[in-house]
């Protein structure tokens, strides 16, 4: 449509042209012909511009009718061309959809069997890993049991030299104790033996006394007493006391003189 508007114009413009030779050639003729020929070219040139103007009216009505047209079937290709592209996509994207799952399965397949390398090398790492924490834990064991050892040891001799204090400290409380009422008996020993050998001396003094008295009496003569002699002004406790104490000081000397006469032995024998 547009070139047959484009076509319209031309002529249009050639007739304006013809008319414009005319009056050129008419101008040539003389001055009165010249106004009407001017007269006539000026109502020539109002009745084609609206012819034209009419033309190009019929002729825009005409190119809007067919741009409509052009439009409504641009816009059905597009939509179908739209379709149509959408039904691409689609099927490309299920295409990559199992593609990708696909792929996923095969390396889940690769990762249960351990062959695939992005698996292999994490795992190996955690194996070292594993292998180095078990022997610092072997190694941890081992110094904890050597502990442990060592504290049972030390608390079972601990526990020992314990028994053995108070085993000696018992021992020797009980020794004291035994060897202080050994000394208690041999002190009431030796007291009733004192009391007894007095007791006898006494009566044996008594007796002599009274044969010495009846004597005496009976031969009516004193006595005479030569030498060194004693007489007892004491009372029979306090004799009694110093008889104790006088067998006590022989019993402590004895061991004294045995103990002395084997050294005396040794030299001698040396």
């Amino acid at each position: 449509m547009e070139l047959e508007g484009e076509s319209h114009l031309p002529e249009a413009n050639g007739e304006v042209e013809e008319h414009r030779e005319n009056e050129g050639g008419g101008g040539g003729g003389g001055g009165g012909g010249g106004e009407e020929t001017m007269e006539e070219s000026t109502e020539e040139r109002e009745s084609d511009s609206e012819e034209s103007e009419e033309e190009e009216e019929e002729e825009e009505e005409e190119s809007s009718e067919m741009d409509d047209e052009d439009c409504e079937r641009r816009r059905g290709e597009c939509l179908d061309e739209m379709s149509d592209l959408e039904k691409q996509f689609q099927e490309l994207k299920e295409k990559l959809f199992r593609e990708r799952l696909n792929q996923v399965k095969v390396k889940l397949d690769e990762v249960l069997t351990g062959k695939a390398g992005e698996y292999r090398e994490p795992l190996a790492a955690l194996q070292s890993s594993m292998q180095i924490r078990t022997q610092v834990a072997g190694v941890y064991k081992e110094l904890c049991l050597q502990v442990i050892k060592h504290k049972h040891e030390c608390e079972v001799q601990g526990a020992k030299q314990h028994l053995e204090s108070e085993r000696t400290l018992l021992f020797d409380a009980m020794k004291t104790e035994l060897l202080e009422k050994i000394r208690r008996l041999e002190e009431d020993r030796q007291n009733i033996d004192l009391s007894s050998e007095w007791s006898d001396e006494m009566r044996s003094k008594k007796c002599k006394r009274k044969n010495l008295l009846g004597r005496a009496e009976r031969k009516k003569k004193v006595a005479l007493v030569s030498g060194p002699f004693i007489v007892y002004m004491l009372r029979d406790i306090d004799i009694l006391e110093d008889w104790a104490a006088i067998k006590k000081a022989k019993a402590a000397l004895s061991p004294l003189k045995k103990k002395v006469e084997s050294k005396s032995g040794c030299s001698i024998s040396q």
